[in-house]
């Protein structure tokens, strides 16, 4: 216990000490977060072998794994609350659409590129493989996202679509995977329950979608009892808890294993949460300056988790560069198309695509489930931590840079750049 109280301790100070000098670099803090997870992890500071001074294994770094299950629920909560009826009523035809069409296109594309590789590389690349990585494909990195749009307090034409687009990954990414995981355990195995591979992930979203609107509900009843923003704030706390509490249940149904997603589950309390409660905005508003030692533990934990030995083997390298390229050039172009055909902004069709880049949590619980593809699955859990690895140091900065460009994020004025500088001079003036 003290050595993962050492370990916390020191992850929040090397990721607040790094983000310095990220800061004079112009990138995100994100990526110095997960810069000082590698840092501390079993590959630079790890390997000292010094208790509570790094983190030395990769069991070490899954003892913390609650703290990100947490930081994971508090930002899908986050997304979920983008979600208000106003603005969907603007864009939510145009977010759908957008949504569904670059995930599609992404898993199209990479299938694509990786059953041609096929050709070349036979066995090394088999056709489940493929179409299992395609299916991975669709899924994008709330996470990342969301912390880029609140470092820089981003807003405009792009944010708005951009953060309901990401939450609808999630649910568009089970759907597909389960398609193309089916078709790939069926080709390796043969025999399987069809109907259960295609039927669970479906009733995970809608079992997922109910529970949180029930717990969402329950939120914005529990709510008016308390009269002070401490108490509301108390409360939502321990309703994100017990959301992805229960989120991980799982229970027998018709002879099928069923879950929740905790990711869809959170969104949904969200969403409900801040159209039903009239003072949901403010508290949100409230909840995000005291969470953000939360998501920079959980940022710095991601950089720990990346594995690098994955360099070792050229087949995975080669793979994952074709993966990421395509994968990529899928979300750009259907990120294109999809904003083009719905009459979205200009902004909006030229610099969206970018911002779908980064990959992270979802992808890897999906690789999780490919293992029991034998040898191949786990040559897609290589492939696909290799790719994160990239995804993640990579992504943020591109996603600053789109929404600089968009005009989503403005440059600060004078007098908050140097707001230090300015307290110190008016205290010594007086």
């Amino acid at each position: 216990m003290m050595e993962s109280m050492l370990s916390v301790g020191v992850a929040l100070i090397a990721g607040l000490a790094l983000t310095r000098l990220f800061t004079r670099m112009k990138l995100p803090d994100v990526t110095a977060y997960l810069v000082a997870g590698v840092l501390i992890g079993p590959w630079v500071l790890g390997r000292l072998g010094v208790p509570g001074l790094g983190l030395a294994t990769a069991e070490d770094v899954d003892k913390l794994e609650f703290l990100s299950d947490i930081a994971l629920g508090f930002i899908a909560f986050a997304i979920g609350s983008e979600f208000r009826l106003t603005k969907l009523k603007e864009i939510g035809k145009q977010a759908a659409v957008v949504g569904v069409v670059q995930s599609v296109m992404a898993a199209l594309v990479v299938d694509a590129a990786l059953l041609l590789l096929h050709l070349i590389l036979k066995e090394k690349l088999p056709v489940p493989m493929a179409l299992t990585l395609g299916a991975i494909a669709t899924a994008t990195a709330p996470a990342a996202t969301l912390m880029v749009v609140r470092q820089y307090k981003a807003r405009g034409a792009v944010t708005d679509i951009l953060l309901p687009v990401v939450a609808l990954d999630d649910a568009v990414g089970l759907v597909v995977f389960a398609v193309s995981f089916g078709a790939a355990r069926a080709m390796v195995e043969g025999g399987v329950n069809t109907l259960e591979i295609f039927l669970a992930p479906l009733l995970e979203i809608v079992f997922s979608l109910a529970l949180g609107a029930l717990l969402g509900l329950a939120l914005s009843w529990i709510e008016k009892f308390f009269n002070s923003n401490k108490n509301r704030l108390t409360l939502m706390t321990g309703f994100v808890l017990l959301t992805v509490g229960l989120a991980k249940l799982e229970f027998p149904l018709g002879g099928m294993e069923v879950g929740f997603s905790p990711l869809l589950t959170c969104m949904m309390l969200g969403t409900v949460f801040c159209n039903v409660c009239p003072l949901s905005e403010d508290l949100m508003e409230k909840e995000e300056r005291w969470t953000a030692p939360i998501y920079t533990v959980f940022f710095v934990l991601s950089g720990a988790a990346l594995r690098f030995d994955v360099f070792a083997d050229a087949a995975i390298v080669g793979i994952g560069v074709v993966y990421i390229l395509t994968r990529c050039a899928g979300k750009f172009f259907g990120a294109w198309i999809s904003t083009t055909a719905t009459h979205c902004q200009p902004a909006v069709r030229k610099w969206l695509g970018i911002t779908l880049f980064p990959q992270a949590g979802v992808a890897l619980g999906m690789c999780l489930q490919a293992t029991e593809l034998g040898e191949q699955g786990i040559l897609v859990r290589n492939i696909i931590l290799f790719s994160v690895l990239v995804y993640e140091l990579v992504g943020p900065a591109l996603t600053k840079m789109a929404l600089t460009k968009a005009g989503d994020i403005r440059p600060k004025s004078y007098e908050v750049e140097n707001r230090r500088k300015l307290k110190l001079e008016n205290a010594k003036a007086k």
